[in-house]
């Protein structure tokens, strides 16, 4: 008998998941991409420790889930919190050097045991939700040691052998790693899971990398989950925080070196296993969002910029052109534009105020992210900001979590930012801001 406790039923953690996403189009949509992908490389899922001790259930009946609309994860996992506690329990000193677990050959008997356990609930625990899943705890790392005087038996990936990971897509099995390497002699060596993670993302090339965690996020100083992350323009910054500590470096470098082996549009997705779903099948998702990104110009000069691209960008996010001469007749203040040109934010000047005069983002932008990294530096930029927006603008619940103030007038809506603000005392801008005429073309 199992003795895991009872897991929601599958049906009903389908109609849980489901009810977070905005329709049953969107889920379609993915569903159709995904079939399309050979099961393997449908997605790697990274697992830590914490959320098998923690939230065994909550995982499993989550990767049973996707099972159910036909697709099969690969699932690697870690075991920081129960290793921490096996080795304490045999008088072994928990040590790390830059985010690595040291290993002498004393601690790999333990270690060997103590994830196949790991392995072992984990798969018991999918199946008791009614999902299917083959333990493999080792089998798949060739690994050659890294330093064995400072870190002693840690590996690093050499190979990967995928036929156990194929075997188990070919049955409709989710494959269960654990993050056991073996040398080419056959001697264990343990591997750190977001290293492992790397390795087989390079091998496999899957279409989602999503880190499950306990905190559903990398958390910034203040302890607040960092929504997104574009490694082009914020890596160097985080990585030189003082409150990012060895294993969170250890993880951005990981996750940098994965995305830099992967197309563009890739990202990582770090959440919670109950967003799961959000994360798998829409552009929303919840936690941190990872993508190496693109650079963010910014700059005074119009002459810098190039119209065309502008007016594309403008008509492709706005479903409309701009106005005869829109470009010819602003006055640039500031304006921050991806090197793409798909996303971008132009501000001008509005009664002593910073006017945020449009914020175009394309879909596929929006998903990766680069709307939020444009927006954080027009805010950086601008700390007391004024716009306006349609009220019918789909982007306006954005809007009004941004905005520290908002008056609606007929078919507009003027937002502003800045603390201690009242409307009597910008009642003159706001004014301005409803009176400005019409900056796109008519439908």
């Amino acid at each position: 008998m199992s003795n895991q406790p009872p897991a929601p039923p599958v049906r009903q953690t389908i109609v849980q998941l489901l009810s977070q996403m905005r329709d049953g189009k969107e889920i379609r949509e993915y569903l159709h991409r995904f079939s399309g992908v050979d099961q393997e490389r449908f997605a790697v899922i990274k697992v830590g420790g914490a959320v098998i001790q923690d939230d065994l259930p909550g995982l499993a009946s989550a990767l049973a889930f996707l099972q159910t609309v036909g697709l099969t994860p690969v699932v690697v996992h870690g075991g920081g919190p129960q290793l921490d506690a096996a080795l304490t329990e045999a008088g072994i000193e928990t040590e790390r050097v830059n985010g690595l677990r040291v290993t002498r050959d004393k601690a790999i008997p333990i270690i060997r045991d103590t994830l196949t356990e790991a392995n072992l609930s984990l798969v018991d625990a999918i199946r008791h939700a009614g999902g299917r899943a083959a333990a493999i705890p080792r089998g798949v790392f060739e690994a050659k040691i890294m330093d064995a005087e400072t870190l002693g038996r840690v590996g690093e990936p050499s190979r990967v052998r995928l036929d156990l990971v194929a075997a188990a897509a070919r049955a409709g099995q989710a494959a269960i790693l654990a993050c056991l390497g073996e040398t080419e002699d056959g001697c264990i060596v343990n591997v750190n899971a977001d290293v492992a993670v790397r390795a087989l993302v390079h091998a496999l090339q899957p279409y989602k990398v999503v880190f499950l965690t306990g905190t559903g996020g990398l958390l910034d100083a203040d302890g607040d989950i960092l929504s997104s992350i574009n490694l082009a323009t914020d890596f160097d910054d985080l990585m030189q925080a003082d409150w990012v500590n060895g294993g969170m470096q250890l993880k951005l470098e990981e996750i940098k070196r994965l995305l830099d082996d992967l197309p563009l549009s890739s990202s990582v997705s770090i959440t919670k296993p109950s967003e799961l779903a959000r994360e798998l099948f829409t552009h929303a998702g919840a936690g941190t969002l990872v993508r190496r990104g693109e650079r963010i110009k910014a700059t005074t000069d119009k002459a810098s910029l190039d119209a065309e691209r502008i007016s594309a960008l403008i008509e492709r996010a706005f479903g409309r052109k701009p106005v005869a001469g829109y470009w010819d007749s602003l006055v640039l203040d500031q304006a921050f534009v991806t090197d793409s040109y798909r996303a971008a934010a132009i501000t001008t000047k509005l009664g002593g105020w910073i006017y945020l005069d449009k914020f175009a983002v394309l879909d596929d932008a929006r998903g990766e992210g680069l709307g939020r990294a444009v927006w954080h530096r027009l805010v950086e930029y601008a700390p007391r900001l004024i716009w306006r927006s349609r009220t019918t603008n789909p982007v306006n619940g954005f809007y009004f979590d941004e905005c520290d103030g908002a008056v609606r007038r007929g078919e507009w809506t003027v937002f502003w930012r800045g603390e201690n603000i009242d409307l009597d005392d910008i009642r003159d801008v706001v004014d301005q801001a409803f009176a400005l005429p019409p900056s796109l073309e008519a439908v």
